[in-house]
């Protein structure tokens, strides 16, 4: 990362929005504010991009917002082509195993779901991509090197005390609302005063990132995850991106040497009983360890504060859920920060943030805590990350032509404001009259009637969207006295998905 300035920024001390922390969330949330035109500062106390590659997928619905913003393309470069299940074995060259489902819907299974589907991308390869995204829109700037150190808040804004790394100065920014996507040990909910709930000190993970010509070793086999059964090796080795990148990962006995203590020949030895490759010599990237916990924040908002990502919930690695709620998280209070500060909506949209994702966040904190050997499924994680948005349907060619290269589904058609979907008997829908979401703007989308059916609709019927692909209003026909309107933008009632 290099820092970004640019020109048609507000005054340096003053901005609508601050968001304290550049990591995956904080970047989504900057990406989704600029978008709209928000003037949005960025603060991190790193200097430069991480080099670990801590989060590896991308579900469904995260990579369906790296579509909405164009980047599908750029994330998919930076992913192994790998399958999602895990491949029991002794070691990489054992020569028997067996296959384990993963509760990750494999290629056909999203297919059925969704226009595109999950990813196997380093953090540390997508990081740089949405950092390259964000320095793109004129109205996002992103400081390193800049540290929160206090916070105070009152019914007009917020005040950040930030310490320049560099130069050891301190100086005061003045924003309408504070993000705090700042990690487990957030600056921000510390001053916002939220506590953490839940399970904490799980245990201890460890890995260790290394390079190693392993192609030749697991020859077409594709599993995300190797699961090494040697005791004297025992752990996960999964690629990371593409080369020879990979990671050995285990949790550590609260009794057991950890990977640290190693020597450097112990830990080349481990890492080479682990490919069942005697001769195998490893070069060592870095090692790194963290505690495992399965915590939520009280409260995802405090006044003109909210929090995101790690820093409204801490998961365990189970699921690969972290980074794509965190991002999630961002995108949905990205948007409803947008609206409000365009005036496009009231306030009190802003509460629906904690309303529609902190259950989520609950839900993938607990199940992240399930022991390893509880076996979950993609039938019963997919719903929970695709949150019960617009169903998937491809849109046929025009006038029967050939498939287009870039073929459209019905989740690329949802825009920024509000959209209505409605069949070619709906024409009505596209009149001014039908318009009563001033100053929101709306978009009718005409579908042919394979895809109107396909969504349920009746003839003439329509389906109101929020930008999140959030089914708010459906009617069986056009009504003039009934038309959409600003106020309607909560999701349609429904249960949340079971367990």
């Amino acid at each position: 990362m290099t820092a970004s300035r640019q020109s048609g920024h507000p005054p340096p001390d003053r901005v609508r929005v601050l968001v304290v922390g550049a990591g995956p969330a904080g970047m989504v949330a900057g990406i989704t504010l600029a978008g709209y035109g928000i003037d949005v500062l960025l603060v991190e106390k790193r200097t430069r991009a991480s080099a670990l590659s801590r989060a590896m997928l991308i579900s469904t619905r995260t990579m369906e917002l790296m579509r909405r913003w164009g980047l599908e393309a750029a994330v998919r470069a930076e992913a192994s082509d790998v399958e999602a299940y895990t491949y029991v074995t002794e070691s990489l060259t054992a020569g028997t195993g067996s296959d384990l489902p993963m509760a990750i819907p494999t290629r056909p299974e999203a297919a059925v779901v969704s226009p595109t589907r999950p990813a196997w991308a380093p953090q540390d390869s997508i990081e740089p991509i949405l950092f390259a995204h964000l320095r793109t829109l004129p109205t996002a700037e992103v400081r390193l090197g800049c540290e929160l150190t206090g916070l105070r808040q009152d019914d007009d804004g917020v005040q950040a005390t930030l310490l320049d790394s560099r130069t050891g100065t301190a100086h005061v920014i003045e924003a309408r609302y504070v993000i705090g996507a700042d990690g487990p040990y957030s600056t921000v909910r510390e001053q916002l005063g939220i506590a953490m709930e839940g399970l904490d000190h799980l245990g201890h993970y460890e890995s260790v990132q290394f390079r190693a010509p392993l192609d030749a070793v697991v020859g077409d086999r594709k599993p995300a995850i190797y699961m090494i059964t040697r005791p004297d090796a025992a752990g996960f080795l999964s690629r990371r991106g593409h080369g020879d990148r990979w990671v050995f990962a285990r949790g550590r006995a609260p009794d057991q040497a950890g990977l640290a203590d190693l020597g450097e020949a112990e830990l080349a030895g481990l890492l080479a009983r682990a490919a069942g490759v005697d001769e195998l010599r490893p070069r060592v990237d870095r090692l790194s360890t963290f505690a495992l916990a399965a915590m939520l924040a009280e409260r995802y908002r405090e006044g003109r504060g909210f929090l995101i990502g790690d820093a409204a919930h801490r998961m365990t690695p189970r699921g690969g859920t972290g980074m794509n709620t965190a991002v999630q998280d961002a995108f949905d209070l990205g948007w409803k920060l947008a609206w409000v500060l365009q005036k496009w909506a009231p306030a009190d949209l802003l509460d629906s943030y904690q309303t529609e994702r902190r259950p989520i966040g609950k839900h993938n904190v607990d199940f992240s805590a399930a022991p390893p050997t509880v076996p979950a499924t993609a039938a019963e994680t997919l719903p929970w990350d695709l949150n019960g948005r617009l169903a998937h349907h491809w849109l046929p060619a025009p006038g029967g032509a050939p498939a287009p290269a870039d073929p459209v589904s019905t989740i690329d058609l949802v825009g920024d404001g509000l959209t209505v979907l409605a069949g070619r008997e709906g024409r009505r829908w596209t009149s001014t009259r039908a318009i009563a979401t001033a100053p929101i703007p709306l978009a009718v989308r005409l579908l042919d009637q394979g895809t109107a059916a396909a969504l349920g609709l009746r003839p003439g019927g329509a389906v109101l969207v929020r930008p999140d692909c959030q089914e708010i209003r459906r009617w069986s026909h056009y009504d003039e006295a009934d038309p959409p309107r600003a106020d309607h933008l909560a999701p349609a009632p429904r249960p949340l998905p079971a367990d």
